[in-house]
């Protein structure tokens, strides 16, 4: 299988001060001027010592939302993750998740580096995985094997396309990893965006969760920030962790006043971004060379196979990139779109002029 790539800026970018369409991802949205405002008048207070009353108001409002115990504000979701698979493992575990999971290719090895455990990835179809294909990854309990210590699902999978977890299929995992004596993590990263398309609210998809992780700032659109809920035992060692990793940030609530309206606000407009998602996938079908299945577009990401243009995604993505329109490769043969707040229709379309433009100028070439 191609070695998956994190999507990166084309290089020859178009010059900035140039109106420019970004489809790279979700996390380059800029605060909206009510964030701005709310950041600039946010109270504060010192967040070690557990006084600064935004981020208590914002963590209070998370554990509500998530119809858990408690949460915690942490700078980044690879952070989160990390901190959740050091509570919930030990030191010569193995962790199960899927091959494309952004908790294996995404975060530097963190879960081997800080909580001295093994991944133990397997590709699934459509990056969703099943019990029955989980339980036979599940080392049996012989003392020379390291032992399942902790299971991982993404939600939405990222490089997986936006692909949403059944409910049902999730909590399959979850019943048969407890009956098994094995926490489970949610990287839901994107799970906003999967209670979206399911028509559900995100308690209701991740009750069976023993952890979840959640950003604020993809498509919620908050500069920073993401949150961690559990039980109040969880969060209370999840604190230690964050603090060893260096995320015990002071007078954060500029950052969580923000979070607050990403939260509040912002959760109910997603469904916008998967209309444009699914907007650009049927033009995309209809440009020779290129292959994708709108009907397989559940959210805000396309992941598509240029293999027919004759060019490579660095080609694909430096001439797109001229064009004033930026996006990322994922694998030599494919690319990524992720829609989002900050690009309307009509920059949906403007982007699919210029790859129509792209692969029309190569194929005359």
């Amino acid at each position: 299988m191609s070695t998956i790539l994190e999507p990166q800026s084309a290089n020859n970018a178009p010059d900035r001060e140039t109106k420019v369409i970004d489809l790279r991802s979700d996390t380059v949205t800029k605060p909206t001027p009510e964030m701005r405002r709310a950041m600039f008048e946010a109270e504060v207070g010192d967040d070690v010592y557990g006084e600064d009353p935004t981020i208590n108001r914002l963590e209070q409002r998370a554990a509500e939302v998530f119809g858990r115990e408690a949460a915690i504000f942490v700078p980044s979701g690879t952070m989160g993750n990390a901190i959740a698979i050091k509570v919930h493992t030990r030191q010569g575990q193995e962790v199960i998740c899927e091959e494309r999971s952004h908790v294996f290719n995404y975060e530097m090895a963190m879960m081997s580096h800080f909580s001295g455990c093994m991944p133990r990835p397997f590709f699934a179809e459509d990056g969703i995985l099943t019990w029955p294909e989980v339980k036979r990854r599940i080392a049996p309990k012989i003392y020379y094997r390291a032992q399942t210590g902790l299971i991982c699902l993404e939600n939405t999978n990222n490089m997986a396309g936006g692909s949403v977890y059944p409910t049902h299929v999730a909590e399959e995992i979850c019943d048969g990893a407890h009956e098994a004596g094995i926490p489970v993590h949610l990287d839901g990263a994107r799970v906003f965006n999967a209670a979206t398309a399911l028509g559900k609210s995100v308690a209701e998809i991740t009750r069976k969760f023993d952890s979840v992780m959640f950003c604020l700032s993809k498509g919620l659109g908050a500069p920073v920030g993401s949150m961690l809920v559990g039980s109040r035992s969880f969060i209370d060692m999840a604190r230690v962790y964050r603090k060893s990793l260096g995320g015990g940030m002071r007078q954060a609530g500029v950052l969580a006043a923000a979070g607050l309206i990403a939260l509040e606000k912002h959760t109910t407009r997603l469904k916008e971004d998967h209309d444009n998602a699914k907007f650009v996938a049927e033009g995309l079908s209809q440009i020779p060379g290129i292959k994708i299945d709108p009907k397989r577009v559940a959210t805000n990401i396309l992941v598509f196979d240029i293999a027919g243009t004759g060019m490579n995604s660095t080609e694909f993505t430096q001439r797109l990139a001229k064009r004033q329109v930026i996006c990322g490769g994922v694998t030599p043969e494919t690319v990524r779109i992720v829609t989002h707040m900050d690009v309307d229709r009509a920059g949906c379309a403007a982007a699919l002029e210029a790859v129509r433009a792209v692969c029309s100028a190569t194929a005359k070439a």
